[in-house]
């Protein structure tokens, strides 16, 4: 398949997180054959004034701190440069809210990556407020990394559901596995359905095995043709009866990141992140991808 013109987004701000993110991004870039965009966007500081309000920096004050902070920034990009000397890089430095600036700029991209919480992150939180909105927002999948995986990491965990959205991760996880040369984990995790007793009194048991059976031979037909597309790639079935963010979790002991949709199948509509990409997104150490919407079930490079 052919590979698009787009380019890979990452947001940085000089944190620890962000420069893993900004590593990570400039080896999928490489990965890809595309062009690197790194976006710091800054909110400038409120002066105080005799009144008690806040006010706005003056310009000239402004331009400088920009200034400073564009200097940061492309030092940042320059040592990208040195490692990847094929690698094209372009800086760009914002003022503003950081999440919108970063979604800005991610209009028509292969994908964003960002941090898990920044230098403006509360100290304890996981996930920051810009890895949140990002996430929830964006056009094109979204990397949110917290760390580097283990050295001996070789998988790619993706959740699937039998949604568009899953096939979408699904997807994307076949081709960043296949360019890297890991393996995929597919993990279907399903629940015995729940029954109102007063309102079905006599409603027979649940069949588990049969449920079971049916759920394993649902996620054999999702992945059928990923296993044509990308006979090189090494997959592991794996259907459990537990909650799906549990589930990714505990399966991803060995993985190098976790791949899931927006939003499953049973998710309330409208909700733009569903409980399980939340949940995930919240406990993972290892770089989680979201997809989104807007992506289709092509390989991230292909923007089909």
């Amino acid at each position: 398949m052919t590979v698009s013109s787009r380019d890979i987004v990452v947001g940085y701000d000089g944190s620890d997180q962000a420069e893993v993110a900004l590593h990570f991004a400039a080896r999928e870039a490489a990965s890809l054959h595309l062009p690197l965009r790194i976006v710091h966007s800054f909110s400038p500081p409120m002066g105080g004034s005799g009144l008690g309000y806040g006010t706005l920096l003056p310009a000239d004050a402004l331009d400088s701190m920009r200034d400073g902070i564009a200097l940061n920034v492309e030092k940042a990009g320059e040592k990208i440069r040195q490692a990847h000397p094929n690698l094209e890089v372009s800086v760009i430095v914002l003022v503003g809210n950081p999440a919108a600036g970063v979604l800005s700029e991610a209009e028509g991209a292969t994908a964003v990556v960002v941090g898990s919480r920044g230098l403006g992150g509360f100290r304890g939180l996981l996930l920051g407020s810009t890895g949140i909105q990002v996430a929830s927002h964006a056009s094109c999948p979204v990397v949110v990394v917290r760390g580097e995986p283990s050295v001996t990491a070789h998988t790619v965990v993706v959740g699937v559901d039998g949604s568009d959205l899953s096939q979408a991760a699904l997807g994307w996880a076949f081709d960043y596995a296949s360019r890297h040369s890991y393996g995929v984990r597919v993990i279907h995790a399903w629940t015995v359905p729940s029954i109102d007793f007063m309102a079905a009194p006599a409603a027979p048991p649940a069949d588990v095995a049969t449920i079971s059976d049916e759920e394993m031979r649902a996620t054999a037909e999702a992945i059928a043709g990923f296993r044509t597309d990308f006979p090189d790639v090494n997959v592991e079935e794996r259907v459990v009866q537990k909650s799906a963010a549990a589930a990714l979790l505990a399966e991803a002991h060995d993985a190098v990141a976790i791949v899931v949709g927006t939003r499953g199948r049973g998710e309330v509509m409208g909700a733009v992140l569903g409980s399980v990409s939340q949940g995930v997104l919240h406990k993972a150490k290892i770089p989680v991808v979201v997809v989104g919407s807007a992506t289709t079930s092509g390989p991230v490079g292909t923007g089909a």
